[in-house]
Formats: structure tokens, C-alpha cells, sequence
């Protein structure tokens, strides 16, 4: 038996090698490695090409093309010493039913090319470099299969110090990047994914909740806390309860609603950028707050006019859902004197990003504002928890007083940087907020001889510790007018004058500090082509918020700042009333479709984009990834 069996398997092997050893020998895919890059510096990256050329009638299998049938094709690039890392990138394949395999399958036909991003590291030996990229595949035709097949394609190239810097890997947006395992990630999705999917969403997120959170805080203030029982109290006597009080609730949203909808249905999402970073348009908010201050500190009372709120009042009266619609339109009216306040900073801080903002805005807020009278309407029991109307209540007015007279000041900035008019300095904002806040301080420990708080008055434990909250971020903005970093507070407070390459450095060295070019483009890249750098261009403004962040807590980090001496900075400003900006504008939109800033473009010496990022990011890692695509595109 066991004779047979030998002689079973030595034919069945005698018969079948010569179509083995065929197999073996014929290769219909030639391979070739290739670069245009024959010098390269140490830590550069290299562009490099993987091309597979098929004979007639044979085809390749993609590298990510379905388990369970023919075998995917692999490719890496060998481990050697002197490369840091690669990236590989695969052309869109062809998929469609392989009668072969009974299945789909991705294919490439005739000539396939691979693109593969190779970094060197920084201490690669100097001289000459062999690199080599292993591939395994099989090639198939219509009638049959090769067995799987081993290569290694090989390439040599010189490393030197004084090489030039290799031009930049173009990624096709049709072009996939291929991790481990075959998973790939299209170039047009990683191109999504730089636009600030993680910055703008989140950013959006926050400032939802931001805006629900003030009308919440809104809901304390004296034109809103007193009408909360009596509206209330209304609808459970004769209002049908929660269904009137969830309409009642929809008026004010809806107010609000139509109040973001006509802002930006009057100037359009671009419109919303340009009115934010508007010279006049933030001079005409100062002046709004400062009538506000000055109404809430007791100079005047801001009232609407009577024969508006009484046709108000009456139609209201009328009963019904309409009734009850009308009601909370005309209690979004007359809280407005306190409301005011709040709805303007929302405004105004939606108008420096996208143009759908100032109506998500004014939902939220309103959502925040009317969500405690449906609250109340449905668990009525609650209203005899709330704090009485009081003197706390006078105290919360003065003290907002004080505090928009300080929103006041930062509207004013922005005046004074777009017009670059160098009369409110980061010292003198600084502080006019010391003295704002210390005052408001002050107030709640009875100093301040103002309505709210009688002398002789008791202290108690919650006054002390919001005066002691106030007094403590007073003194907290002293180091700031010496130039030291203000942290969180630097996008709001002007830059420092003497430390014009970082802001708020707080005592960086001079070779930690980066340089800036200001509105000076063609010089930048100028530059760039005569010391071998990409540049990473900054659409900025002089009253933008996050612009004023990033290069402030971001930027100055020790190995962003490392990082980004690499590149020639070019800061565009394009919120100043000068041609400048205009210009700077009118590239960005060209460009990249984009007024918003801050906006970010890594351009090679040419001008021609690697990689653009868009908003603020806290993530020092996002950040580098994108710096990374400098010399790794679509990392």
C-alpha cells in the first residue's frame, strides 16, 4: 500500500512540474522603483514610484481587494536604518465579478503605479542609499493563475547635506492611502478630514452649549426671574399646562431663531465673516454694550416702546395656541432690556466663524432661556424651591453692568487692531480689565456706594466668594501687561508690541521664538525657494479670537515652535481696511472657497498647496500630523 501510495505521488509530481516550473518562470508583471529625486539631505522625504507593468491579457490584484478569493497584492518598503517612516498609496482599482474566483475583485489592468512617501532620518549615513520595496502578488489572466510571487525591486540614490529639498509627493484625489491589513483611506476623505471636521465640529458643539448656557444665565437676570411664577402660575390656571407651555416656549425660540435667520439671510455666510472682523460693525456693538452698562449700573432704564407691547398684550389675550405663541414673542420683547446683553455677545462671536452660527446660536440661547418655564409648567412643584426676588437680584444687574463695560473694551480693541490705530495696547486693555473687574470686586464687598447693596449691609458667604472670584482674576491680569502669556485669555486680549514674532511668549528665548513675515507673500516665497523651505501661509485677522490662540498657546509649544522653523511663515491679514487685506481675502476665497479664519495652507516654493487646515485646534498632535504633511502628504 504504502508502494503505491509512492508511486502515486512521484507521477502526480513528474506531471505536474513542468507546468510549476513554467509558472515560476514566466512573470507577466515587470516592476520597477523610481524617484526623481536622485540627491537627497538627511530627513528629507523622498517621491517615490512603484510602477507595475502587465502583459496583454494578465492582470494585478489590488491591495485592498476582498479576502477569500485570489491573493491581494502586497507592498512595503523595506526596513533600512536610515528611513524614519513611509507612507504607501494605491491607484483606484477596477472592481467587478471574477468568474475565476465566483466573487468581486479589484484589479488593475496594463500599468498600475504606486506612490510611496519615504522620510529619511535626520542622522541618515551620508552616501549612497539603496532602498527596497517588497512586493508579493499574483498575476492572473481569464483562463488561468500564477502561483503567488516574491520581489524585491531596488533603488539607489545619494545621500548629501547639500542636495536640494526633494519636490513634494502630489497625491491624486482617486488615490487611497494603504495601511496594514489593506485598509485604505481614499485622499479625498483625508482632505475632509482636514477641514476641521475636529476643530470646526467640536468648535460648533461648544459654542451650542455655550449659547444654551447663557440663556440659562439670562433667566437670573431682573427683567426674566420675577415673570417666571406668574407666567407659570398662568399656564397651570387656564393655559392647558404643558402643551402651552412648550408654544410659549416656541415663540421664544422663534424670535431668536428669526433675529440669527435675518442676520444672515442679510449679508449671506461670507457677509457674516466680513461683519464680524468689520471695524464699524464692532464700534456699533461697543456703543450697544455700552448703553447696555450703563443702563444696568442704574443711569437709565432701556424700555420698548408702550404701544408696541400693549397691541402685544392684547393679541396674547385672545386665547388659544396663537394667544399663547404671541405671549412668549412679547416676553422675549420685553426681557430684551436684560436679554440683550447675552444675545449680542452671541452675535457677535458667531459673525468671526461660519455663517450658519448666528442661528444656531439664537436657538440654543432660546432653548436655554424658555426651557425653565416649560420645566416648571410640567413639575409645578419646583416653584416653590426657586430663591425669592430680592436684592441678589439688583446685585446680579450692577455686577453685569461692569462686566460688559469690559466686552465693551474687547470690541473696541478689535476697532483699534483692524484700523491699526495703536491707542488701546495690550497694557492699557489689560488694564482697563483690572479696574473693571476689581470694581465689580469691590461692589459685592460694599465699597462701591451703588443700588443692591445697603451700607451696613450684611456680607454674605456667596457675595464674598464672587467678590473674592472677581478681585482674584483682577490681580491675575497684572503679569499680563508685562508681557507675560495670559494662557486662554490671549485670544481676547491684544498682542504684546514688544514681542511682535510670538505674542505672549512669557520670556521665550530668542532661538525659541519664531518669525513671522507680515502680508508679504511673494517675498515668502521668494524665500522659500532660496533656502530649500516650504511655506505655511496664515490667514489670519486682527480681531480674530482663535488666531490670537493659536499662535499663543499652540505655536510657542517647544516642539510645534521646533517644528515649524522649518517653514517660512507668512501671516495674511485679512480683516483690516487696508488693500492688503482685501487682496489677502480675495486669495483665500479664490483659493480655497474660504473667508473664514483662521485658515491655514502649506504652499511648496511655487505656490502650488500641499496641505491646507482649517479653525483652531487645542490638539498639539493634529497639529504636527499637519505640519507632517509637509514632507508626508496625507499622513
Amino acid at each position: 500500500m504504502n508502494i503505491q501510495r509512492s508511486w502515486f505521488s512521484f507521477a502526480f509530481v513528474f506531471l505536474i512540474s513542468p507546468f510549476v516550473l513554467f509558472g515560476q518562470r514566466l512573470d507577466p508583471i515587470q516592476w520597477t522603483l523610481s524617484t526623481k529625486a536622485t540627491r537627497a539631505a538627511p530627513g528629507a522625504t523622498l517621491p517615490l514610484q512603484l510602477t507595475a507593468k502587465m502583459q496583454e491579457g494578465w492582470h494585478l490584484y489590488s491591495l485592498t481587494t476582498p479576502r477569500g478569493g485570489p491573493i491581494p497584492t502586497t507592498v512595503a518598503l523595506a526596513e533600512n536604518p536610515a528611513v524614519k517612516r513611509s507612507v504607501l498609496y494605491q491607484p483606484k482599482p477596477l472592481r467587478k465579478f471574477d468568474p475565476n474566483f465566483n466573487l468581486d475583485t479589484e484589479t488593475f489592468g496594463e500599468e498600475a503605479v504606486f506612490l510611496i512617501s519615504a522620510q529619511l532620518n535626520g542622522d541618515a549615513p551620508i552616501g549612497e542609499l539603496g532602498l527596497t520595496a517588497a512586493v508579493r502578488y499574483q498575476a492572473c489572466s481569464d483562463r488561468q493563475c500564477l502561483p503567488p510571487r516574491r520581489k524585491q525591486v531596488l533603488l539607489t540614490l545619494t545621500v548629501a547635506h547639500d542636495a536640494p529639498m526633494p519636490a513634494a509627493l502630489v497625491v491624486p484625489s482617486d488615490y487611497s492611502e494603504v495601511g496594514p491589513g489593506g485598509t485604505a483611506k481614499t485622499a479625498a476623505a483625508s482632505s475632509e478630514a482636514e477641514k476641521p471636521a475636529s476643530g470646526t465640529d467640536r468648535g460648533l458643539l461648544l459654542f451650542m452649549l455655550t449659547a444654551f448656557g447663557l440663556g440659562l444665565a439670562a433667566v437670573f437676570t431682573p427683567c426674566v426671574f420675577p415673570m417666571i411664577p406668574v407666567t407659570v402660575s398662568f399656564f397651570m390656571g387656564g393655559r392647558g399646562g404643558m402643551k402651552h407651555a412648550a408654544i410659549f416656549a416656541l415663540g421664544i425660540i422663534a424670535l431668536f431663531s428669526a433675529l440669527g435667520l435675518g442676520i444672515t439671510a442679510a449679508v449671506g455666510p461670507f457677509g457674516v465673516v466680513r461683519m464680524g472682523a468689520s471695524p464699524w460693525v464692532n464700534g456699533f456693538i461697543a456703543a450697544v454694550f455700552g448703553v447696555f452698562a450703563l443702563s444696568l449700573l442704574g443711569a437709565f432704564e432701556i424700555t420698548l416702546p408702550a404701544g408696541m407691547l400693549t397691541t402685544l398684550d392684547q393679541a396674547s389675550r385672545r386665547g388659544g395656541y396663537i394667544g399663547t405663541l404671541i405671549m412668549g414673542l412679547t416676553f422675549s420683547l420685553t426681557s430684551f432690556a436684560c436679554v440683550g446683553p447675552f444675545v449680542g455677545s452671541l452675535l457677535a462671536a458667531s459673525a468671526q466663524t461660519h455663517g450658519a452660527q448666528p442661528v444656531l446660536g439664537m436657538m440654543a440661547f432660546a432653548g436655554g432661556l424658555a426651557s425653565p418655564f416649560f420645566f416648571l409648567a410640567a413639575f409645578p412643584s419646583y416653584l416653590k424651591k426657586l430663591p425669592r426676588n430680592g436684592e441678589w437680584m439688583m446685585r446680579v444687574k450692577v455686577v453685569m453692568g461692569f462686566v460688559l463695560l469690559a466686552a465693551l473694551f474687547k470690541y473696541l480693541s478689535n476697532v483699534d487692531q483692524a484700523l491699526q490705530l495703536g491707542i488701546l495696547t495690550r497694557e492699557r486693555f489689560l488694564a482697563a480689565w483690572f479696574i473693571l473687574f476689581g470694581m465689580a470686586g469691590l461692589y459685592l464687598l460694599g465699597f462701591l456706594g451703588l443700588e443692591g447693596i445697603e451700607r451696613g449691609a450684611r456680607l454674605g458667604i456667596g457675595r464674598l466668594l464672587t467678590a473674592n472670584a472677581f478681585l482674584i482674576f483682577a490681580f491675575s491680569l497684572v503679569p499680563g501687561m508685562f508681557g507675560a502669556n495670559m494662557g486662554e485669555l490671549e485670544a481676547y486680549v491684544p498682542a504684546s508690541t514688544s514681542s511682535t514674532d510670538l505674542p505672549g511668549s512669557g520670556g521665550q528665548s530668542d532661538n525659541s521664538r519664531l518669525t513671522y513675515m507680515k502680508n508679504q507673500y511673494p517675498e515668502a516665497l521668494a524665500k522659500a525657494r532660496e533656502e530649500n523651505r516650504p511655506v505655511l501661509v496664515i490667514f489670519t485677522g486682527y480681531a480674530c479670537t482663535n488666531c490670537h490662540w493659536m499662535k499663543a498657546n499652540l505655536f510657542n509649544r517647544p516642539e510645534i515652535a521646533a517644528r515649524m522653523k522649518d517653514f517660512v511663515l507668512v501671516d495674511l491679514y485679512t480683516d483690516g481696511t487696508d488693500t492688503s487685506s482685501e487682496k489677502n481675502q480675495e486669495m483665500e476665497s479664490a483659493r480655497y472657497d474660504t473667508v473664514a479664519i483662521p485658515f491655514y495652507a502649506i504652499v511648496d516654493a511655487d505656490g502650488k498647496t500641499i496641505s491646507t487646515f482649517a479653525g483652531l485646534t487645542r490638539d498639539p498632535a493634529e497639529w504636527q500630523n499637519f505640519l507632517n504633511k509637509a514632507v508626508s502628504p496625507g499622513i
